[in-house]
């Protein structure tokens, strides 16, 4: 394989390959998207067969100077410690090696897959628009004997039959190098674990860490689905206040400082859940010094950090207001990774963060496919828990994504698409801002930006409400859920997204996504719950 042109525009950091005893040449870092035909050169052959036992230690470029990631057998529940490998997986290790003949597995024979190949349509890298993918977008082919016709690393016959926990060789090499370009761990034993989506993952970790009657700790408003992935299996949730960057890292510190096992019914929390970026339900975007405080207070307190992070790679330019051109976007790969806030995972020294990534938001959510990053302990623990469960992600999701991210696009392409769905998101966070500063009335609405994700938080000045103490806040929440209903506007109540149920609300907001609806869609939604909030709040425009 030829190195990459220097004529690239992202060839910057080079180091030295060896070729032979004699010749050497330059090469981008491993940690760029020029550097990875490199790093695959020096890790050897590829073994991405039916069922092939595979981890991201094959794919990482050497770092045997990090410090090895601190062990987490004090945290461990006792289902995840009880868990032993499957002996039917732990067979497959023995599928690669030479002339064997297996009778041992179940895998069904690919002579009996009904598909010879599947075709699908995908823009070229710079043309991502529906309509210039109609116009100038590119087939992929995907056939059932692909690899050994010689045309990809990956076919049908591999991609349907049973797989591995860990996700397939294909598309876990192309999120590890992912991985490591964009947030590079600071420690050396990490890896990670393709799974079926977050909310999976996300189930799995509960069980991995809590036993019943635990509580994680989480913003005070949060991601309903979290909370309620959590409650069948007994574990609790407890919020933190927020402001305008997401968790206070102060109140998180009080909490633990001052927890009292009588008082609260429950032994000291160690999961701290968290959407860092783009938070759903409000927007916010933890800076990077609001991320290393809680890290220090995670740290002091010995905590396990959830990263739910599925908005991350929609980070938006800057608000510049209704009249101003918009902010420029990056120019160059690196010029996007820089403006990204660093993740936790980037500032992990010990090894504390479970990051979840997902393509949902950013491919599609009914590929159900993510990833997390970890220590190699946890995912370890991780996939004995696939195994018996979601055992690993649909074959056309794999084999469709592998496709269009590694083969098609590349981990350049690749990032090419996210700066373009960052102007997209940029351009449709602006219409509904535009829309809330013309309708909404600023006595008794009023918001920050977001910077992040697909969700506009919209505080109602709830003392203002000419019933105000007299009735309950979640009932005038519900007063200007039903009349906007009867205006044809839905929006999402904030009580819907509180951490804990229990704690009566002391604020009255709603939820807005700017992520589906057309631009005047979105406008007119506006007009509408502002006539729904004057009517609740019996308003006239010369108040």
């Amino acid at each position: 394989m030829a190195p990459p042109s220097k004529d690239l525009p992202s060839y910057r950091d080079v180091g030295v390959h060896s070729i032979t005893d004699t010749s050497a040449v330059e090469l981008p870092s491993a940690l760029t998207c020029t550097g990875v035909p490199a790093r695959r050169l020096k890790s050897g052959a590829f073994n991405g067969g039916v069922a092939a036992a595979t981890s991201s230690e094959f794919f990482k470029s050497r770092s045997s100077w990090k410090p090895l990631a601190k062990k987490w057998d004090h945290r461990l529940s006792e289902e995840t410690k009880s868990r032993k490998p499957s002996s039917l997986k732990v067979a497959a290790n023995y599928l690669a090696n030479p002339g064997l003949i297996s009778l041992g597995g179940g895998l069904p024979s690919s002579d009996y897959f009904p598909f010879e190949h599947i075709e699908i349509r995908v823009p070229t890298v710079g043309q991502f628009t529906e309509e210039e993918t109609k116009i100038a977008g590119q087939n992929l082919k995907i056939g059932k004997y692909d690899v050994p016709e010689g045309n990809s690393t990956y076919d049908l016959a591999i991609a349907l039959n049973y797989g591995q926990g860990t996700g397939s060789a294909q598309l876990l090499r192309f999120v590890t190098e992912h991985t490591e370009i964009v947030h590079n761990p600071p420690y050396r034993d990490w890896q990670c674990i393709v799974d079926v989506g977050s909310t999976s993952a996300l189930d799995m970790l509960y069980r991995m860490f809590c036993e019943r009657g635990d509580y994680v700790i989480s913003e005070e408003y949060t991601f309903a689905t979290a909370v309620e992935t959590a409650a069948p299996l007994g574990v609790k949730f407890l919020g933190v206040k927020i402001d305008d960057q997401g968790l206070i890292p102060e109140d998180l510190d009080q909490l633990l400082e001052n927890w009292d096992e009588k008082v609260r019914g429950g032994r000291k929390p160690f999961v701290l859940y968290t959407v860092p970026s783009g938070q759903n339900p409000t927007g916010s975007t933890q800076g990077k010094a609001r991320r290393e405080e809680i890290y220090k207070v995670a740290q002091k307190h010995d905590l396990l950090i959830i990263e739910d992070e599925p908005y991350y790679f929609l980070q938006m330019q800057p608000y510049t207001g209704p009249n101003a051109p918009p902010a420029p976007l990056p120019a160059t790969h690196e010029e996007f990774l820089k403006s990204l806030v660093p993740s936790l995972l980037r500032m992990d020294v010990d090894g504390r963060v479970v990051r979840m990534d997902s393509f949902s938001k950013v491919i599609s959510p009914g590929a159900r496919v993510g990833w997390i990053t970890a220590t190699s302990q946890i995912c370890e623990r991780f996939v004995r828990h696939c195994e018996v469960s979601s055992q690993n992600p649909s074959g056309f999701s794999q084999i469709i994504l592998h496709r269009l991210l590694d083969e098609h696009w590349g981990h350049a392409g690749y990032l090419d698409w996210l700066i373009f769905i960052r102007k997209e998101y940029t351009q449709r966070r602006d219409i509904i801002l535009q829309a809330c500063e013309k309708y909404l009335p600023k006595e008794l609405a009023s918001w920050n930006p977001p910077a992040a994700g697909m969700f506009h938080w919209i505080k109602i000045a709830v003392e203002k409400h000419p019933d105000f103490g007299k009735k309950e806040i979640v009932e005038i929440e519900d007063d200007i859920f039903q009349v906007s209903i009867n205006e044809c506007v839905l929006m999402s109540p904030g009580s819907w997204f509180a951490a804990d149920k229990d704690v009566k609300p002391t604020g009255l907001f709603f939820r807005a996504t700017f992520a589906a609806a057309a631009g005047p869609d979105m406008t007119e939604a506006i007009r509408r719950f502002s006539i729904a909030l004057k009517k609740v709040f019996k308003w006239e425009e010369s108040k």
